[in-house]
């Protein structure tokens, strides 16, 4: 996987390539879907949700810039396997899944495997995690119509970046955004939709 999905195709970061071959991406896919689990595409995990092609996860980790001591933020758990790369990447991952059932179950893995820095909470991730503000790194793992949401660009420490699906009337590309502004339109990709509760509540 590494070699021939990921280094050939651009991806340099030698801790993130580190990091993707050290988590057991088998884990973190249903049982009848295991023996695919590194095929070069996405693979469902049940509530109309996937797990990443293993390019996107390493992409999206490698965008970030992530330092060893700092701080990341994920909106969109899923499986969880993202969280585990994030977390060999900098000193802790904060990660929000809208799902409990798939929140409770990357819990269990990610404990299993011993990633004892990811924190899971189940809720709206669009509002991100105020108390635990600000992230070096922000990684969405849907996609949000024209622009992130505005709580989690605030959510940014200086420096930080932020790497989430935008799609525009030009179509969804994978974007990156640079606290106190400036954002790079990258590769085309397709996420499900980012969903915001309209109250603002969990």
């Amino acid at each position: 996987m590494v070699e021939q999905q990921l280094r050939r195709r651009g991806i340099s970061d030698e801790r993130v390539l580190r990091a993707m071959e050290q988590v057991p991406r088998e884990l973190f896919v249903p049982e009848d879907e295991r023996r695919r689990a590194y095929r070069d595409g996405a693979l469902r995990i049940g509530e109309g949700q996937t797990i990443s092609q293993p390019w996107i996860v390493a992409a999206m980790t490698a965008l970030l810039e992530l330092e060893p001591g700092d701080r990341a933020l994920e909106i969109g758990t899923g499986s969880g396997y993202a969280a585990a790369v994030l977390s060999l990447c900098c000193r802790e991952v904060v990660t929000i899944e809208r799902h409990p059932s798939l929140a409770d179950h990357a819990r269990e893995v990610l404990a299993q495997i011993g990633r004892d820095n990811v924190e899971v909470r189940a809720g709206d991730g669009s509002r991100g995690a105020p108390d635990r503000a600000p992230f070096d790194g922000i990684s969405v793992t849907a996609t949000a119509h024209e622009r992130p949401p505005q709580l989690l660009l605030e959510q940014l420490a200086p420096g930080g970046v932020l790497v989430c699906p935008v799609r525009t009337n030009a179509g969804e590309r994978l974007t990156r955004y640079r606290a106190g502004g400036g954002m790079e339109p990258l590769v085309e990709v397709r996420f499900v939709p980012l969903v915001e509760d309209a109250d603002g509540g969990d």
